[in-house]
Parts: structure tokens; sequence; C-alpha cells
């Protein structure tokens, strides 16, 4: 057992939509022109917060997921992420207890209560005056040991702040740490899976400084940093990652693929892989010297053009595949190795055709949430009957999604095929998380090393 101390933070919130996020952005942007040294995390499996956490902090914001990684890879990965860091600073997932069912499980307050993190509660009260003491109250009374320490108000002006003060602190026994006014100049713009992502906004920087400025002059960042030195030790049992070769894998990044868990990509990396980025929106070919391929999720939707006329790099992956390139691909990166995309307007484009089937949008999430997936068959990632949590989120789907894979919904109500998978290939719809097992990561290296042994680059 291992024990770690860190400063740390959970900022939460009432719901989704009161400005925890900008909140977070805030603070983090704040602490970090203070020349702090900061880390940071989001609750949940949510790729596109951690995103504008990177930008700020400029290092990679990590998941804390108790369905997709287990209770100790949960503490494990945030010591591990924290070391050296002043204050770790962790964005907590919808409504403060809202996560799987109705037991509150894999919530921010399941995480709050697992690490024994002190939470900052972050409130919108427009349309409320006593009534928002009432809210409040209820939200840190409602289990017997909240840990909720202290309020944030939302979208509120520095005369309604004082009024609200008093009235919250003396109702609620709750500290202020202060408010954000409204900033239209800060607002950042959303789409069908959430914020649009950092790098799509041109003044990125100057929305985060403004931010930074109304924290540093209505928010209490001293304050935030005494709640968070208090915070206890936490224990854990620690992992050991052991080498398993060395290779080469191309990993896509740019606008149309972006969708990546940082502490999976850096497992990879443990176990001997080097990670090359690309684009397959503007590169001609693969990288150069790789063995293993990985294409994450993102919005190839809204790129689908751009991807279809790059017809050099869609036949070098085609062919890269065909040889036996061991390849992992989620979400949207299995949408492009299908044969075409159509997109919202129903434009359909020739994409990869490295497996049979078509995606499209439509206008409701498909299968959203978390499941287990038990594999059918022996495969690139694991021998038949094994299993990993995964999760899925998006608006496309397939009209040929494989069957590699069976999915369970945690209530075991419902299930499905899902992926396809053999000895060199990993594709479909849910997004994994390898530290949910460590043995599916290992796997992929030794197929990416044994492969580098026996092919010609690419």
């Amino acid at each position: 057992m291992k024990t770690s101390s860190i400063a740390r933070i959970m900022i939460a919130g009432t719901g989704s939509g009161c400005g925890k996020t900008t909140v977070t952005c805030a603070i983090l942007r704040a602490l970090v022109n203070r020349r702090a040294s900061v880390a940071a995390f989001k609750c949940g499996p949510d790729y596109i917060d951690p995103m504008f956490h990177t930008e700020i902090v400029g290092t990679g914001s990590r998941n804390l997921d108790t369905f997709l990684c287990g209770e100790n890879n949960v503490k494990y990965l945030m010591a591990k992420n924290s070391e050296g860091a002043e204050i770790s600073v962790i964005e907590g997932v919808m409504g403060y207890y809202d996560g799987l069912g109705s037991d509150g499980s894999h919530s921010s307050y399941s995480i709050s209560h697992l690490t024994d993190t002190p939470a900052i509660l972050v409130v919108r009260p427009g349309g409320m005056a006593l009534s928002a003491a009432a809210v409040i109250k209820g939200f840190k009374d409602f289990k017997p040991e909240s840990n909720i320490k202290g309020i944030i108000l939302n979208s509120v002006s520095p005369a309604l702040y004082e009024m609200y003060k008093s009235m919250i602190e003396d109702n609620t026994g709750l500290k202020l740490f202060g408010f954000l006014p409204d900033i239209p100049g800060a607002a950042i713009e959303s789409r069908h899976l959430g914020l649009v992502t950092s790098k799509e906004i041109e003044d990125i920087q100057r929305k985060l400084d403004v931010l930074a400025e109304n924290a540093e002059r209505y928010i209490d960042i001293a304050g935030l940093l005494r709640l968070s030195q208090a915070a206890p030790s936490i224990e854990y049992e620690s992992f050991t990652v052991k080498e398993s070769c060395q290779c080469k894998i191309a990993v896509a990044r740019d606008r149309a693929f972006c969708f990546y868990y940082a502490d999976s990509l850096g497992l990879l990396e443990q176990m001997g892989a080097e990670l090359i980025y690309f684009s397959p929106l503007s590169d001609k070919k693969l990288p150069d010297g790789i063995s293993g391929l990985i294409l994450g999720g993102g919005y190839p939707e809204l790129y689908a053009k751009g991807l279809s006329e790059n017809k050099s790099m869609l036949d070098s992956i085609k062919k890269a595949i065909e040889k036996g390139l061991p390849t992992y691909a989620e979400c949207g990166g299995f949408m492009y190795l299908q044969q075409s995309l159509s997109d919202a307007e129903g434009n359909k484009y020739a994409m990869v055709g490295a497996l049979r089937g078509n995606s499209f949008m439509q206008s409701r999430l498909s299968r959203f949430g978390y499941t287990t997936l038990t594999a059918r068959e022996d495969n690139l990632f694991c021998e038949k009957g094994e299993s990993i949590n995964a999760h899925e989120f998006h608006y496309s789907d397939s009209d040929n999604n494989g069957c590699s894979f069976e999915a369970l919904k945690p209530n075991r109500r419902r299930s499905w095929e899902c992926i396809f998978a053999n000895k060199t290939l990993v594709a479909g719809y849910p997004h994994m998380h390898f530290y949910g097992n460590p043995s599916f990561a290992e796997k992929f290296v030794q197929k990416c090393g044994k492969f580098a042994s026996q092919a010609s680059s690419f």
C-alpha cells in the first residue's frame, strides 16, 4: 500500500450547464498565471473538457473514471499525475450526485468520497433568492459525508453576490469562495458532442486570459489553495508496468481525430511504444517505420469532405491494414475505416474502405453510456471471454457494427453485438481505457513489436 499527499480540490456543479467548465478553466488559468504548478483532471469519460485543461496547464489533463478504470486505478492515476504539482484541480461531471443509475455510483460525489477530495459546488442562482440557499443546503445534506466545502456562484453581478453571500453562508454554513459574472466575450460554443474543441477556437488564449482576470478579481484563489492543502493523504495499491517490447505506433491526431485518454496512450509508452502523431486530413501517407496504428474518436463527420479527398492517405491506410498492420480504431476512427460516411446534410463521402459498412449521422445518441465488452473470439487485444469496460457517445450509427464482442449494459437489461476484431484489428464504436484492462494494451504492443520484426516499414 502506498500513501500520497496531494493538495487537491474538485470543482463540481448542481447540473450540466451550471458553468463548472468555465469556472474550472478560469481557476486553472489564474493558478498558472501565478506560476503555480498545476495538475488537472476530469471526472468521467469526457474528452473535450480535458482539452481545455490541457490548453491552460500545458500538460495532459487526465480522466478519473471508476467504471472504466476501477477505484484503485483512479487513486493511483491521481497520485501518479499529481507528482510535483502544488495543486490538483478536478472538474466534476454532470450534477454532483449524477452517475450510473439511482445510487450515484461513478459520479463526481463518488470520486470525491473515494479520494477524500474537498468539493466546491458551482451554482447558477438565476431566478432565485433565498431558494438558492435551500438548493445548496439540499446538496450539502443529501449525503451524510457530502464533502462539499464551499460554493462559487456563476453568472451573478457583484451587487447580487453581496446579497447572496450572507444569505447562503448564514443558512448553509458553507463558505462562498467568490463568483464569476456573465462574460460574453469568453463564451465557448457547443455542438452535438458538447463544447467545440479548444483547437477550433482561434482566440482561445484571449478568452482564457479574460476568464483568469475575472477569477483573480472575484474568486478567492488563495482560499482555494488553503482548502486544497488541507486534503488528507490517499492510499492506493501501486501499479507496476512492465516494458513489453519496442515498437512505433502511429496515432491520428488532428481536428477530425482528437479523442484520446492521455493515460491510455501513456500506458502504451510505458510498455515500450513510441507514439508518432500524424494527420489523416493533411498528411499524404502513414508515417514511415511504424508497426501499429491508432485511429481515435473525434469529428470525422465535420471533415468528411477533406478526409475523402485525401486519397493517398486513404490508400496508405487501406494497404497497411491489408498487410496486417496492428490497428485499433474507435468511434470516429471506426467510421473512417468503413466504406463511406454520410454527414448530417446527407452528403456521402468515400472513406478508407478497409471494413464493410457505411456510417451516417442522426439526430439522437445511439447506445449511449457505459457498457462491458466481452470478446466472442480471440483477437488483437485479448482471447475469447476476456472483458473490459467501455463507453459509447455518438450521434452517428453504421449499417454494419461488427460482431466480435458482446456489449452489456451495467443493469444487464440490454446487450448487443459490436466491433470488428481479428488477430490484427479491433475497430468499433466503443471507447476503451487501457487501465480498465492493461493486458489489452500489453497484447497490442506485443503484436506491434512482432509486426515490426517481420514486416518492412510503411
